[in-house]
């Protein structure tokens, strides 16, 4: 590739940075500064001068690409292969087991027989990486030279998300959710958390950590029905979100710091990618089990050497040289799904003695055989009765329900704008269920007069309020009216039924990756020495970013091409807004519902009438106890005060 930089080479020859480029660059252990020593962008640096277009090292139009898994995770990678290392896309093949593309990001069916959707991933404006995608893939209902993030954009920014029934009760009554109802001591545990360092919480859960006055407090009933954590998930995992997501902790309570697509995920950003990649000769072959990888390991590193798959009834073994890359998907949170109906259940009971034998799990399982650092897969695997949760999709022909739901609702759902916001949390739900209502239509041809409604349940395996059963051994029918009671119209349950499709999902390692962990239980996404592997998903480490949202999938495969291919280009650390001032005193405010904090009265004396007044997040004014609390404070800055004016005399 010396012909594209041959202009450059007295510059570049003398340099002792080509080559030498830290991928994946961590902003938690990066010391900020100016020096002749760092001319790339700090860690946490994001914008438009981290557009640069990589110049390989080499040409890799010879090189084969061979991805495991065609789920969000793996797309990217052939995006990023494709835009970056400038690898035709003719040379990329996708290897799936099942003829579904997209993953855990899937949605399908129609009105007639009923839609599905497994799940969705919440989503707000720092997701880097996934912007820097779609700003580049062809908008889906907007002319060129639009992009799906012009489409997205478009609609967020006149279409703000918000809720006005996060929390409902007794029988659909909305439930005041305007405060977080942390005291002190819990407020300071979560400070505490936010300090301690990473490897200090190996294998520790939420509720090793936390109280119990924590654990009945709102704000965890928020938190965790919005991400979907249970009291025994990882406390690593957890000081993770609340890091990666702390300049939206204002918005938890109403959902306003989040974003959405016009339709489901698989249709606003799968079929986009997907459509993009094949015209660029991208290939998908389907029915292809991946067993195994066969896989030199040495003193000089580790290099695939072969794909072993089975195909059919017999098993083909694809050869790969070092020229060429493989990108494996290590498990999955989808696996194994079990699917019931309006009168069938998912499945009778959880069946603990088949954890983790599934495809994708035992190629994990097969390559950790191979080297410690392909991490402990059973550490995720293991406890289905811990890792499940059941969701159920509904398609509603006006009835009952779907005028009932407008209570809850900004704008009318059949508008096409915001609906309810996110999800609506039943707080006395013994299931601790939660609804939700994107954008309708949900799908692209759904029809006007259809609404298509999501439900999950958390504590899924206790019995119903009103059926008496655990959800998985509920039938559709029995979940729709244990939604019914709990809205008020159970003696409507009837004729409810017979205008909704209900579709149940039953998945066994939905929250598999929230499991407690330790060091080196996930693999590095390029392990030491590896030359053409690389790992991608929610089941590999990265420096500071969480599991579980689109936007780490994107990550890793971004970090595994640039890596693989040594570009000089980086992958920018999670956004810095847990270190901005701003968003650290709003948070702080926020978990204190808005009351003064200790020390604000000082900082409101110090900047008033500042350049910096603004930093101050607004909150009640006034109050008694910031005078009390902030007392000492004040006294010992009017002293500071008094001591400098004498130095001027």
């Amino acid at each position: 590739m010396k012909k594209i930089t041959k202009k450059f080479d007295k510059v570049l020859d003398a340099s002792p940075f080509p080559g030498h480029v830290e991928h994946a660059p961590d902003a938690n252990k990066e010391v900020v500064g100016n020096s002749k020593d760092q001319p790339m962008p700090f860690a946490d640096l994001t914008g438009n001068y981290q557009r640069n277009k990589g110049i390989p090292s080499k040409s890799f139009k010879d090189s084969k690409v061979y991805i495991v898994g065609s789920g969000i995770a793996g797309l990217s990678a052939a995006y990023y292969f494709i835009r970056d290392g400038h690898i035709p896309g003719e040379n990329i093949l996708f290897l799936d087991k099942l003829a579904v593309k997209g993953g855990s990001l899937d949605g399908a069916g129609n009105a007639k027989d009923g839609y599905l959707v497994r799940g969705g991933r919440e989503m707000e404006m720092t997701y880097e990486n996934l912007w820097d995608i779609l700003q580049d893939i062809p908008a889906i209902e907007m002319p060129a030279p639009y992009s799906v993030l012009d489409e997205f954009r478009l609609l967020n920014d006149n279409d703000p998300n918000y809720s006005k029934a996060r929390l409902i009760h007794n029988h659909g009554e909305i439930q005041d959710f305007s405060k977080f109802g942390l005291d002190k001591l819990d407020q300071l545990a979560i400070v505490r958390l936010l300090l301690k360092k990473k490897e200090d919480l190996n294998d520790m859960t939420v509720e090793d950590y936390f109280s119990s006055s924590f654990l009945k407090s709102t704000f965890w009933t928020l938190f965790r029905t919005m991400f979907a954590f249970e009291n025994w998930h990882s406390l690593l995992e957890c000081k993770l979100y609340l890091h990666r997501f702390l300049h939206l902790t204002d918005g938890f309570k109403d959902l306003s710091c989040l974003v959405f697509p016009k339709y489901n995920q698989y249709d606003s950003f799968v079929k986009p990618l997907t459509d993009h990649l094949k015209s660029k000769g991208v290939k998908i072959q389907f029915d292809t089990l991946v067993k195994d990888l066969d896989i030199q390991i040495n003193t000089e590193g580790k290099v695939v050497r072969g794909i072993i798959t089975q195909q059919k009834d017999k098993e083909v073994k694809i050869p790969v040289t070092e020229n060429d890359y493989v990108i494996v998907t290590t498990a999955s949170m989808t696996e194994d799904t079990s699917y019931g109906d309006n009168t069938n259940a998912t499945m009778e009971a959880t069946n603990t003695n088949e954890s983790g034998k599934s495809s994708g799990w035992q190629l994990w399982k097969n390559l950790a055989t191979k080297s410690a650092e392909f991490g402990k897969p059973e550490k995720f695997c293991s406890s289905i009765e811990k890792s499940s949760w059941q969701s159920a999709t509904l398609t509603c022909r006006p009835s009952a329900l779907t005028e009932k739901i407008k209570e809850y609702c900004v704008n009318d759902p059949y508008s096409g704008k915001a609906a309810t916001g996110g999800i609506v949390s039943i707080t006395d739900s013994n299931w601790l269920m939660s609804f939700t209502i994107n954008r309708q239509p949900h799908f692209p041809e759904q029809h006007d007069d259809v609404l298509v409604i999501w439900v999950y349940a958390l504590f899924m395996n206790k019995d119903g309020n009103y059926n008496k059963k655990t959800m998985p051994q509920s039938t559709g029918n029995e979940i729709l009216s244990e939604l019914c009671f709990h809205i008020g119209l159970e003696d409507q349950i009837d004729t409810i039924i017979e205008n909704t499709i209900v579709k149940t999902s039953f998945m066994p390692y939905i929250t598999s990756m929230f499991m407690p962990r330790a060091e080196g239980d996930r693999p590095q996404i390029v392990l030491s020495g590896s030359k053409n592997l690389g790992l991608v998903g929610q089941f590999v480490e990265t420096n500071n970013d969480v599991v579980f949202t689109v936007e780490t999938s994107v990550r890793t495969a971004r970090i595994a091409v640039y890596k693989l291919l040594n570009l000089n280009k980086q992958v920018p650390d999670i956004a810095a807004s847990q270190y901005d001032i701003r968003q650290l005193l709003k948070a702080t405010k926020a978990l204190n519902d808005y009351k003064p904090f200790l020390g604000e009265s000082v900082l409101k004396r110090i900047l008033k009438n500042t350049y910096f007044e603004h930093i101050l997040p607004a909150g009640e004014e006034n109050e008694e106890d910031e005078e009390h609390h902030d007392s000492f404070f004040s006294e010992q800055l009017d002293k500071l005060k008094d001591w400098a004016n004498g130095l001027k005399h």
